[in-house]
């Protein structure tokens, strides 16, 4: 089974898959979006595996899987079911998408499209994020640095249509209705309101400007990379930017550093404090012109 290339031919434009014959292997939790991201990428002639991750938080989640190795059998390509295991509890959506990452390749492809990042963008500026924040989603991205959304620039609507014209019938996840989580409001009142508030379709607007920022923060992350963060008077002179951005790289382990400490350790630099804290019970202090932590100078 394959797609009319007459029909989805501008779709494929705007896909950004690595090269024909390629082996990727594609999270597919039987939904609209990843289905249709394992057709398009079986259609550009890439070399498919369809990985299924069961988290046993729903009754009958098994189907979703037998779901999902159907139509990978229907596009030629090959399937994987993986699962793991979710304790009910707080934050049972965030602990699921990280024990899913988990036991995915670090290169998988998802189905992220234009509307979630559009999304995203607008849950982080709800959240205080910084410029990365305000890019969301990257069409490369994680420890592997290759393509791992390639349809950042395909439509919700679009993921659909493709589905249809294979005859599938996607998952519809019940959770994506619960308004009680944060991106859901996002999703089905924020921006809808803000679509009809200005009369455009704010998705194509808020990515665009995505991408432009993208170019912006490639640019500034490369200047700072020049500055050595633990050199006090190279970043008390520097434009406080970039200044802060090397201090963020400086210190990001598992997550960045939040603003406040950043602004912490900027101000040591300056010499208007001789040291300060920072999280995970750690300290920075300044002695002879350079910044030090934890007692011993970086060598990152």
């Amino acid at each position: 089974m394959t797609l009319r290339s007459d029909s989805f031919s501008s779709i494929l434009d705007r896909c950004h898959f690595p090269d024909p014959g390629a082996r990727v292997a594609c999270a597919v939790s039987g939904g609209a979006d990843s289905l249709a991201l394992l057709a398009l990428a079986v259609h550009h002639g890439l070399e498919v595996t369809a990985i299924h991750v069961d988290h046993g938080l729903r009754a009958g989640s098994e189907c979703e899987a037998d779901l999902v190795e159907r139509c990978a059998r229907d596009v030629g390509a090959s399937f994987e079911a993986r699962r793991v295991v979710v304790e009910p509890g707080p934050n049972v959506e965030a602990r699921a998408r990280a024990a899913r990452y988990a036991t995915l390749p670090v290169d998988v492809l998802t189905g992220h499209t234009a509307d979630d990042r559009a999304e995203t963008i607008i849950l982080n500026l709800l959240r205080g994020a910084g410029v990365s924040g305000l890019i969301g989603m990257n069409v490369v991205g994680g420890p592997s640095g290759r393509v791992v959304h390639p349809l950042l620039h395909v439509r919700r609507h679009e993921t659909r249509a493709v589905c249809s014209e294979l005859g599938w019938t996607p998952f519809e996840d019940p959770s994506n209705l619960d308004l009680g989580l944060l991106r859901n409001r996002v999703r089905h009142d924020v921006l809808p309101l803000l679509i009809d508030a200005a009369g455009r379709d704010l998705v194509e607007i808020v990515t665009r400007q995505a991408d432009l920022m993208a170019d912006d923060e490639d640019l500034l992350d490369s200047l700072a990379s020049e500055l050595d963060p633990t050199d006090a008077r190279a970043l008390a002179t520097a434009p406080p930017s970039l200044a802060r951005r090397a201090i963020r790289s400086w210190l990001t382990t598992d997550h960045p550093p939040d603003a406040a400490t950043v602004e912490r350790v900027l101000a040591v630099a300056r010499g208007e404090a001789v040291a300060c804290e920072i999280p995970g019970g750690n300290r920075v202090q300044r002695k002879n012109q350079r910044l030090f932590r934890n007692g011993a100078v970086s060598q990152d």
